[in-house]
């Protein structure tokens, strides 16, 4: 990217058309492999991406660099965007529809970097992240599903957080 995140920030809150194309031109792909790594769903996940960079349009007096950066703004929006279409399939049922798995996530660059510092994680400890994150489960549900106690998982969940950011910074 050409220019600082603050600079690109700057240029959304005035109202820039350009900083919003620029801004989805760098991050969709990121936004998008997320959303289909939750959801598996096409259209859902256009859905999911579309109404991210809306709200980061409609939004950007809201983004505070000192609770992290611009993309992590972004995955945060997509992930709960995601989760709460999950959700709402769970209430209406559709867990019977499952829709197939797509070929494949747009291709990723900076993801690369996260893939490969999850490589770090034990086994357990990664299966443990992946289903607070990606299924979006609660630590008490994840001690439910693998059959252990509530603190091994928070300590898994925890030590995996805290390798991750070793690993990415």
């Amino acid at each position: 990217m050409d220019e600082t995140h603050d600079a690109l920030v700057c240029r959304l809150q005035s109202g820039d058309p350009d900083a919003l194309a620029q801004l989805y031109d760098t991050y969709a792909g990121v936004v998008s492999a997320l959303a289909h790594r939750i959801l598996r769903d096409a259209a859902e996940v256009e859905e999911v991406v579309q109404e991210v960079f809306l709200q980061a349009w409609r939004q950007a007096a809201r983004f505070d660099p000192r609770r992290g950066t611009l993309p992590a703004w972004l995955v945060t929006m997509a992930r709960s965007r995601a989760l709460d279409r999950v959700r709402r399939r769970a209430v209406r049922k559709e867990t019977s529809e499952e829709a197939a798995p797509a070929s494949s996530p747009p291709g990723l660059e900076g993801p690369l970097a996260v893939r490969t510092a999850l490589t770090t994680l034990s086994a357990d400890q990664r299966r443990a992240l992946e289903l607070a994150f990606y299924d979006g489960l609660t630590h008490a549900e994840i001690a439910r599903q693998l059959g252990q106690p509530l603190g091994t998982v928070k300590t898994r969940i925890r030590t995996a957080m805290l390798r991750l950011r070793a690993a990415l910074s």
